[in-house]
């Protein structure tokens, strides 16, 4: 596949290419008026210079404060232009629009296994935007909805890496790092778009309620035990505390 970056388009001031495009104007208007001094004017002769007109206004445009104009010449790409202000471009080029401003993705709930197999709720948000407008346009096919995807695609892999909650790195303990590796884990997935992610970070994590119900149906020396884990868990950096379990475990 052949790789498609960013770099500046050839433009000038659009106050300046209107001046121009008055200028043209007006020594058209002058050559005319000439013709028709020496009977040599016809109706027909206004068609070139109407045209022409039409023509190089075209290559008039505004851009706004955080976009970008991506411009296409004869099926290539011809540069992009990010300054804002008002502009005069190549008018036979086409022009599109690619939007810098930052954008949150909230995924939805998703339910996947996390590493010891047991059925899991995620979700996460992702703050991302982009930074290099000629791989987001052609690169991928749509980079709105392909940041979508890989994100879903990230929390998913993430998930799968770690438990919810055990000794060591878990998802629910450790959110901070787990934050960082999801965002790292997006932006390895998203930069081929040119896209960068600002922040990643989860918004929901949870058992999948198959599991909640199961765990309501522990006896309560199952549940006291599950309890005392959850508590070392939840505050690992407390002094241990002795747990009196009352309950009886069966096997």
């Amino acid at each position: 596949m052949r790789k498609t970056e960013e770099f500046s388009a050839w433009r000038m001031s659009g106050f300046l290419g209107f001046l121009l495009l008055l200028a043209l104007a007006w020594l058209l208007l002058a050559v005319l008026g000439l013709w028709r001094e020496r009977e040599l004017f016809h109706l027909w002769h206004l068609l070139p210079s109407l045209l022409a007109s039409l023509l190089l206004g075209s290559g008039l445009f505004t851009v706004q404060p955080n976009e970008a104009v991506v411009l296409v010449f004869l099926g290539r790409y011809a540069g992009s232009i990010r300054e804002e202000g008002f502009h005069f471009a190549n008018p036979l080029a086409g022009r599109k629009r690619v939007s810098l401003r930052v954008h949150n993705l909230t995924s939805d709930k998703l339910k996947v296994n996390e590493a010891h197999g047991n059925p899991i709720e995620i979700a996460a948000v992702v703050v991302w935007r982009v930074v290099d407008t000629a791989k987001a346009l052609f690169q991928v096919e749509n980079y709105q909805t392909f940041v979508a995807i890989q994100s879903e695609a990230a929390l998913r892999a993430l998930a799968s890496r770690y438990p919810y909650d055990a000794e060591g790195k878990f998802l629910r303990g450790n959110p901070e790092e787990i934050a960082e590796e999801l965002k790292a884990e997006a932006q390895e997935r998203l930069k081929v778009a040119g896209v960068e992610v600002l922040e990643a970070r989860l918004t929901h994590l949870a058992y999948a309620p198959e599991v909640a119900q199961a765990i309501l149906r522990l006896d309560e020396g199952r549940q006291a035990a599950m309890v005392n884990d959850l508590m070392v868990a939840l505050v690992p950096e407390a002094q241990a505390q002795p747990v009196v379990n009352v309950g009886t475990l069966y096997a």
